[in-house]
């Protein structure tokens, strides 16, 4: 039998790691920092990123494609914040953050990371930079190096500090694209056992061409419901370690089902909205949000778009989608039901040992309509 090396990682099957080996590659010092790492930071099938204890102000954002984040960073920094106290970021502005945690990834597992629930539902712009990579977001297989997270508050001013968590990473075995659940799988899933359910529990003809794709909901029959928000501009500071201490109309104007059978977005605007489907993530699969179609129109659909093992399941019938939604340019008319995301399902290398939701805090489990968890109702 031929040795395996020590650089290699041995998985059951390619895809996404789930949290027994992500603690695995920690217990091994794959994933390290000098902080120790906190049990609240394992989620089914991706771990949370914490900020480090400095952020610095920069010109603009950047891609260290041949060389290192630190190299580059000399060239655009304007000052420094300490964020062991706590530090305000500006609207507008552009951060970089260095995270606590490092990685030394064996070879044959790779990553990608995505902002927390929380983050894209403050409009808060985060994207995760690694040394000599051309592109945001993606880990290269057997990455050794620290991490990088580029933040840019576009409706709020926040205030944020060391620890805090406003991403998290999943890794992948296996070769790019291996791990994807294509079509016919995805129809044999939901033929065993549904994916996707209505608002009244049914269960819908699923529209699947390239992942899962669903709709916005924009209207009701109940009197004075509300179907989204539109944040505020130049409202107070949002501390993002305080959970359920705003009220909700400092910071947003309610967004009722409209009498016409559409809604007109305007410009740059930023919206939540809900899908108008409920959704179900099986134990063996983790998705992630990902565009429609890039010719649907000018608008953004997301800035958190990923989906833990269990998301939807586990006694409920599917959860639904909270879609974060900025149109560029011109307004945009979008009326209820209207298909604005799809779900891209991927395989898990194992099932997790817990789902979302069960087993660990969860802010958003079972969700409707929600903003995130630092408001309360008026």
């Amino acid at each position: 039998m031929k040795k395996k090396n020590a650089r290699e990682f041995d998985a059951a099957s390619g895809g996404v790691l789930p949290v027994q080996m992500l603690r695995g590659l920690c217990a091994q010092k794959r994933i390290a920092a000098d902080t120790p790492m906190r049990k609240e930071q394992f989620q089914p099938s991706s771990i949370d990123l914490r900020l480090g204890t400095k952020a610095y102000r920069i010109r603009s954002s950047f891609l260290p494609q041949r060389g290192t984040v630190e190299s580059t960073l000399k060239e655009l920094v304007m000052y420094e914040l300490d964020l062991r106290g706590g530090a305000i970021l500006e609207r507008e502005n552009v951060y970089l953050i260095p995270l606590l945690e490092r990685l030394a990834l064996p070879r044959g597992v790779r990553g990608r990371t995505n902002p927390k629930s929380s983050t894209g539902r403050l409009d808060i712009f985060t994207r995760v930079i690694s040394d000599h990579t051309p592109r945001f977001e993606d880990i290269r297989e057997g990455y050794e190096g620290g991490l990088y997270l580029e933040v840019v508050p576009r409706s709020f001013t926040i205030k944020v500090r060391t620890g805090l968590s406003l991403n998290q990473l999943r890794l992948f075995s296996g070769p790019p694209g291996d791990s994807v659940v294509e079509d016919s799988q995805l129809m044999n899933i939901h033929n065993h056992k549904p994916l996707v359910y209505n608002a009244a529990g049914k269960i819908p003809e699923p529209e699947i061409r390239g992942g899962l794709t669903l709709g916005v909901e924009t209207h009701t029959d109940a009197p004075h419901r509300v179907i989204g928000y539109k944040a505020k501009k130049n409202s107070a500071v949002i501390d993002t370690s305080r959970v359920g201490k705003y009220r909700i109309h400092d910071f947003w104007e309610t967004i009722e089902s409209p009498r016409e059978k559409f809604l007109i977005l305007e410009p740059e605007e930023f919206y939540i909205f809900a899908s108008k489907e409920r959704v179900r993530v099986p134990m063996d699969c983790a998705a992630e949000m990902v565009e429609f179609d890039a010719g649907s129109g000018e608008l953004r659909t997301h800035y958190a778009g990923f989906f833990d093992s269990g998301f939807g399941d586990g006694g409920v019938r599917g959860t639904k989608a909270v879609l974060e939604v900025r149109p560029h340019d011109v307004p945009f008319r979008i009326e209820d039901g209207q298909l604005f995301f799809k779900l891209r399902y991927e395989k898990m290398a194992a099932v997790p040992l817990f789902g979302y939701g069960s087993g660990i805090g969860s802010n958003y489990h079972n969700q409707g309509l929600k903003l995130s968890k630092h408001f309360v109702m008026d």
